[in-house]
C-alpha cells in the first residue's frame, strides 16, 4: 500500500513538470521514474524488516515457563503464597516470589533490627543495639527446561571487614539441579540440608517472628549446609495428597576440638571445601500432606563424628527431626521437634571429666493468626490494601544440650537447659515485606562451676535476657 502511494506520487509529480522536461524523451522519462520507484522501495525495506519467523527457527530453544510453576502442583496450590502453609520439599527453595523465566533472576532479601533487652540472650550479644544482621543476594536461573541453577550468598553483619569482626560472607548454597521426571530429580553442590523445616524456609521475610527457634540453631545447626549429591522428587498417593523427599550424600562433620559441646553442634558443621573425616553422611527428608493446609515430615542426618585429637576412634552423629504444618483459614500451627545422639564426644576430655554431651533436644510450637480490619482499609487504602495483612504470634520453645547430664561432674558442669516465650505483631504491606514486633521472655537452667566460652555464656554471664525486639526484613 505505501509503495503504491510513493508511485502514485511520483507520478504527480512527473507530470506536472512535464513542460520543463519537454525535450526529454518518454522513455528517458520512465526510466527515471523506475529509478525513484526502486530507491523508495529500498528506503521501506530497510524501515519495516521483512518478517522472517515463518521461514526460520529459532537459534536457542524455547525458555521454559516460570520457576514459580514448580511449586503449583494440586489445584488451588497456586494461591497459597511461599511460607510455612506451603507444601513440599525437595522444591520449596524455588518458590522464591521474583523470580521470572527465561532468564537468571537476581533478587534477594536484607533485614534490620534492633533490641532492647534487660541483657543479653542466645541471640542478641547486645543488651541495647541496632543490627543489619543479613543482606543475601539470590541467583537462580533456568538454563533449559530440565537445567536448573540456584545460588544464595550471605553477607551477615556487614561482612568480614566490620570494625568488630563478627561479620561472615559465604556461600550458604549452590546447586544444579537435572529434572528427569516429577518423581526423581538430580541435584548436586553446596545443599541445604533437609534436616527440619526451618532450614529450608529460614528467610527473614518468611518467618513472623525475630530470632530463629532455639531448636533450629542449637540442635539443628541452620542455616546447616553441606556439600553432596543426591536425589529428590514427588510422588502422589491419592488425588488430593502428595509425598515429597530429598535423599543426598553429602561431606561429614568437622574434627575441630570441642566441635560439639554444651554450646550446640554448630561449630561442627560445614565441610565445604572438603571431607575432613573422608567419610560419607546421609542425610534425608520424608514430607506427607494428605490435604491442602496440611504437612507432617521426617527427617534425619547420619554420619561419622571424629573430635581432632580423639585417641580412641570415631564415633557416630545421628540427628532425628519432625517438624508439622496445619493451617485452617486464618489460623496456623507450625513446629519443629530434634533429637542428637553422639557416640564417643569425650575422647579430648581429661580424666574423669568428659567435656562432650551424648545427647541433645529440643523443640517448638508456633502458633499464628492473619488478620486485616475492614476499617484500616476504608480509613487507608494506599497503606492497607487487599494484599496486606496483620499477624499474631506465640511461640513456645525449649533446648537442653546434655539430655544424658555427661558434662556435670560432681555437680558441677555445663548442661544448659533454655526456655523461650515469645510474643509478636507483624504488618506485612506486602506479602514480601513485613515489620515484626516481639516481646521475649528467656530463662536458662544450667550447673555452674564451670565456665567455658562461646555465644551460649558463661556462669557469669547469663543468656536470659528479656525485652523487646524489632525488625523490618523484605525481599527484592
Amino acid at each position: 500500500m505505501k509503495t503504491r502511494s510513493i508511485l502514485g506520487a511520483l507520478s504527480i509529480i512527473a507530470l506536472s513538470v512535464t513542460s520543463v522536461f519537454a525535450e526529454e524523451s518518454l522513455e528517458e522519462r520512465v526510466k527515471r521514474l523506475e529509478e525513484a520507484l526502486r530507491k523508495a522501495q529500498e528506503r521501506e525495506s530497510r524501515e519495516v524488516p521483512e518478517d522472517r519467523s515463518s521461514t526460520t527457527t529459532d537459534q536457542y530453544p524455547i525458555p521454559a515457563g516460570p520457576m514459580t510453576d514448580i511449586k503449583v502442583e494440586r489445584k488451588g496450590e497456586e494461591k497459597i503464597p511461599l511460607g510455612f502453609g506451603s507444601t513440599g520439599s525437595g522444591k520449596l527453595i524455588y518458590g522464591k516470589p521474583f523470580l521470572s523465566a527465561p532468564k537468571a533472576t537476581v533478587g534477594g532479601y536484607a533485614d534490620a533490627m534492633y533490641n532492647i533487652l534487660t541483657r543479653q540472650n542466645l541471640d542478641n550479644p547486645s543488651r541495647n543495639s541496632f543490627g543489619q544482621q543479613r543482606l543475601v543476594p539470590f541467583i537462580y536461573a533456568d538454563i533449559t527446561d530440565r537445567i536448573k541453577f540456584a545460588t544464595e550468598i550471605e553477607i551477615e553483619r556487614g561482612g568480614t571487614n566490620t570494625p568488630q569482626g563478627d561479620g561472615s560472607i559465604q556461600v550458604e548454597f549452590a546447586q544444579l539441579d537435572y529434572l528427569v521426571d516429577e518423581k526423581i530429580n538430580l541435584r548436586g553442590g553446596i545443599l541445604l540440608m533437609p534436616v527440619g523445616k526451618f532450614n529450608l524456609l529460614h528467610d527473614s521475610p518468611l518467618n513472623d517472628l525475630v530470632d530463629r527457634p532455639m531448636v533450629s540453631r542449637i540442635v539443628i545447626p541452620s542455616t546447616w549446609f553441606e556439600a553432596g549429591a543426591g536425589i529428590y522428587g514427588t510422588l502422589y498417593p491419592t488425588t488430593l495428597s502428595k509425598l515429597d523427599y530429598e535423599l543426598y550424600a553429602v561431606n561429614g562433620m568437622s574434627q575441630t576440638a570441642g566441635a560439639i559441646t554444651d554450646l550446640g553442634i554448630r561449630n561442627a558443621r560445614g565441610s565445604v571445601s572438603r571431607d575432613r573425616d573422608d567419610s560419607k553422611a546421609i542425610v534425608g527428608r520424608l514430607a506427607y500432606s494428605p490435604m491442602l493446609g496440611i504437612e507432617i515430615a521426617g527427617s534425619g542426618y547420619h554420619g561419622q563424628y571424629k573430635p581432632s585429637t580423639a585417641t580412641v576412634g570415631s564415633g557416630n552423629l545421628d540427628i532425628f527431626a519432625v517438624d508439622w504444618t496445619l493451617q485452617r483459614g486464618p489460623f496456623e500451627v507450625i513446629g519443629e521437634a530434634a533429637w542428637v545422639r553422639i557416640s564417643n564426644n569425650n575422647a579430648t576430655g581429661v580424666a574423669g571429666a568428659p567435656i562432650g554431651p551424648a545427647g541433645m533436644f529440643g523443640y517448638y510450637v508456633q502458633g499464628n493468626y492473619h488478620f486485616m480490619p475492614e476499617f484500616l482499609k476504608r480509613a487507608a487504602p494506599t497503606h492497607f490494601s487487599d494484599a496486606s495483612t496483620f499477624t499474631a504470634t506465640i511461640r513456645w520453645e525449649q533446648v537442653d544440650t546434655d539430655t544424658d547430664n555427661r558434662t556435670i561432674v560432681n555437680g558441677l558442669g555445663n548442661r544448659r537447659e533454655l526456655d523461650r516465650l515469645t510474643v509478636g505483631l507483624n504488618f506485612r504491606p506486602i506479602e514480601d515485606t513485613v515489620f515484626k514486633i516481639n516481646w521475649q521472655y528467656n530463662a536458662q537452667n544450667r550447673a555452674v562451676g564451670l565456665t567455658p566460652a562461646g555465644d551460649l555464656g558463661t556462669a557469669n554471664s547469663p543468656i536470659d535476657g528479656d525485652g523487646f525486639l524489632f525488625q523490618a526484613a523484605t525481599y527484592f
